[in-house]
């Protein structure tokens, strides 16, 4: 066989073992190649299809594993976009990339079924009361900003900046005491929603969850039964 029939064979086999589909239907394509080579991709797409009820899970059509411009505009590793989940090529193991891809199919699921979780205004009145104590808790710590900053409920990259920044993931952590399960869920409702989804499907205990934000944890139980959402 000539050396470039070869490396087009090579070439074909590589490809035939990166971009699949699941028995399911979902599209997993490599943009650019794994950077961690022992990181079993098929297998963390697998886990999390079977950890997923199917009617949450087709909420996303596609992933799209690579090196994006989003990533390193955005301090990223992995965003949601018309049903398709981009996931950063560095990845630590097959868990990190399970709790980037259930952290972005929620956003997939507000899309599908914003309503159902944001129509009563329940899951937004909660997050908004966490917001002005965290205000009045930053305020006596001294850190001051703009209250209208924790009245707005989308994301707001100087919001960002400020809690990420200023204060500090750590410090932040700290602060939080319980009021949410974790900084980045404060930086808006969304990510609120994101933060509570991922932690409920990655982690076997929902007691903090449901201790910390209840209204969150409700919504997220009810997604659970494709017959609640038919309204």
């Amino acid at each position: 066989m000539h050396t470039d029939q070869l490396i087009q064979k090579l070439k074909n086999q590589q490809n035939s073992k990166i971009d699949f589909y699941t028995p399911t239907g979902l599209h997993v394509y490599f943009k650019d190649e794994m950077l961690n080579d022992t990181t079993d991709v098929e297998a963390a797409v697998s886990r999390f299809e079977s950890m997923l009820p199917r009617h949450l899970s087709s909420c996303i059509e596609m992933i799209i594993f690579g090196d994006f411009e989003e990533f390193h505009k955005r301090s990223l590793n992995a965003f949601y976009d018309s049903g398709t989940v981009y996931v950063s090529n560095i990845q630590d193991d097959e868990d990190d990339i399970l709790d980037d891809l259930i952290h972005e199919l929620s956003h997939g699921i507000e899309e599908q079924y914003g309503y159902q979780i944001y129509g009563d205004q329940k899951l937004k009145d909660e997050f908004l009361r966490k917001r002005m104590h965290l205000y009045k808790i930053l305020w006596e710590m001294g850190f001051k900003a703009p209250k209208v900053f924790f009245q707005n409920t989308e994301y707001d990259q100087e919001f960002d900046d400020f809690l990420h920044q200023t204060v500090g993931y750590d410090t932040l952590a700290n602060a939080l005491g319980g009021l949410f399960i974790s900084p980045y869920a404060a930086t808006s409702l969304r990510e609120y929603f994101a933060t509570g989804f991922t932690d409920f499907f990655t982690q076997s205990d929902h007691k903090f969850l449901k201790t910390v934000s209840p209204a969150l944890y409700e919504k997220i139980i009810l997604l659970q039964k494709e017959e609640n959402l038919d309204f």
